[in-house]
């Protein structure tokens, strides 16, 4: 996920050996994941800036475990954002931080030292639901946070596994979880039970050089769109009458790196992809085609995740390289630097 020199990438691999836990191969793909792929296709950057006014709204302690990895908005525009934890610091425990627009935080779950807290998502009732990785089969799997309510989990998943990007349908019933090292997207009822393999593929599969497969993931129009990290790649997989899913059409591929995304809007097809290891933000275009519109010249120290809010963006950078910059960013879109034409 994240571009480091070799002298990073040495002492990445020195933390690693000093872990044991299953949330350890996050931080693996935080430095394997930013090598080149041979497939990739060239992105240019984009010749008018889609994005203004970059600046951090709340700086973030990387070594309590504040590192970010997912975020929603709200509909009063605070931002509900979930943390790694022990992941980047020993024995700090993961947490939802609830961040208001002045950049206040607030933390709202507290996890447990040793897992770590990834895809979030909020349903239309204002429930949080999102992933806990951890090792202890009593912790691992999808949690939901009641309006005003405590924590309680909705249905288990494999502790060998790594739950990360999480989306709801637009019903409200089924929650889709990727799972980055099974190479699977599960279903599970979002009012709680039994979470099962609803699609694995060599397409959302991780790869012996990138242990980081399906990772971020978009109920959107209709479909389910994942992000493969190991192949640079971005997925669309239409769900049928059945609920089954079917034929998976590659979105595009060649995007180096990417972790989680988002759409300009419900109708629109155009995507906003963070780039970790190379901190860079990409617009995808529904032709395929790709362009940068962020870079680490804007301030992006290892972005995980990216959320929209009219024409407002979020951004979640983890800060995997010194100096550990981790924080959330906000920026201005405009939208008529994006090209996109009617079709978008």
């Amino acid at each position: 996920m994240t571009s480091m020199e070799n002298s990073t990438t040495a002492s990445a691999a020195t933390h690693l050996k000093k872990r044991s836990t299953r949330v350890a191969v996050i931080a693996a793909a935080a430095v394997l994941a930013s090598a080149p792929y041979a497939s990739a296709a060239t992105q240019q950057a984009s010749s008018k800036p889609v994005v203004t006014d970059v600046r951090t709204l709340a700086a973030l302690d990387f070594t309590a475990g504040e590192s970010p990895e997912n975020i929603t908005v709200g509909p009063d525009n605070s931002l509900t954002v979930s943390t790694l934890g022990g992941h980047t610091a020993a024995g700090e425990r993961p947490a939802l931080l609830r961040i208001d627009p002045s950049g206040h935080s607030t933390v709202l779950v507290a996890g447990q030292p040793g897992d770590a807290f990834s895809g979030i998502t909020r349903g239309r009732d204002g429930t949080t639901y999102y992933n806990v990785a951890s090792d202890d089969d009593s912790r691992a799997g999808v949690w939901k946070l009641p309006p005003g309510g405590t924590p309680r989990r909705v249905a288990a998943l494999p502790a060998d596994g790594l739950a990360n990007g999480l989306a709801l349908d637009p019903a409200g019933r089924t929650l889709y979880v990727a799972d980055s090292s099974k190479g699977t997207v599960w279903a599970v009822p979002a009012s709680g039970g039994k979470a099962t393999a609803w699609l694995t593929d060599p397409a959302l599969a991780p790869d012996p050089s990138v242990p980081f497969g399906a990772n971020g993931l978009r109920f959107h129009r209709g479909a389910v769109w994942v992000s493969n990290s190991a192949h640079g790649t971005l997925l669309r997989i239409p769900v049928t009458a059945a609920g089954a899913p079917g034929r998976i059409h590659t979105v595009t591929s060649g995007l180096t790196s990417v972790d989680d995304f988002t759409f300009l809007n419900d109708r629109s097809d155009v995507v906003f992809a963070a780039q970790n290891g190379l901190n860079q933000v990409a617009v995808v275009h529904p032709d395929g085609t790709k362009e940068t519109v962020l870079t680490a010249s804007d301030g992006l120290a290892s972005p995980t995740s990216i959320a929209l809010r009219g024409d407002r963006i979020y951004i979640t950078d983890a800060g995997f390289a010194e100096p550990h910059d981790a924080k959330v960013q906000r920026g201005t879109i405009n939208p008529a630097a994006l090209n996109c034409g009617p079709a978008a």
